[in-house]
């Protein structure tokens, strides 16, 4: 199973673009349970996480304990990650049952990287970003081109 995890809005629409590739994949979602989000998820399989996340030491606890409990219950071969906040968590607790974790950075941070992205970074399997101009931050990450 492909566990996809992004916080809700531009996050969520760039995993959504990714679907030739995932489509026949078995595939979990984990986002903010959002009427937007929701929507655009309807048919699949959505676990709702905690928002908001943004320096909120409350919800990134419970998120912790939600990604233990999703990674302890489902076979998950791989997390695939836009991050933001939502994403530390799932990244770092697959990292540590040695299942493959994937971040892709968003296509609108050139420049500096995300401080979701700086969590992350040393918990990740792959690093992807959008832009060749973003390697200058991540020289180690691979170009897929922009999602959207």
């Amino acid at each position: 199973m492909l566990l996809l995890v992004g916080s809700s809005g531009g996050h969520l629409a760039q995993l959504l673009a990714l679907r030739p590739w995932y489509q026949t994949w078995r595939r979990c979602w984990v986002t903010f349970d959002t009427p937007e989000a929701l929507s655009l998820l309807a048919g699949e399989e959505v676990v709702p996480a905690y928002h908001p996340t943004t320096r909120h030491l409350p919800n990134l606890l419970r998120n912790a304990v939600l990604a233990a409990r999703v990674l302890r219950r489902r076979r998950v071969a791989a997390v695939v990650t836009t991050g933001a906040g939502v994403a530390l968590p799932f990244v770092v607790l697959a990292r540590l049952r040695h299942i493959p974790t994937v971040y892709i950075e968003v296509y609108d941070r050139i420049d500096t990287p995300t401080l979701t992205a700086r969590l992350c970074r040393p918990f990740l399997s792959a690093m992807l970003v959008q832009w060749e101009e973003q390697r200058r931050q991540y020289p180690e990450a691979t170009v897929v081109g922009t999602l959207l």
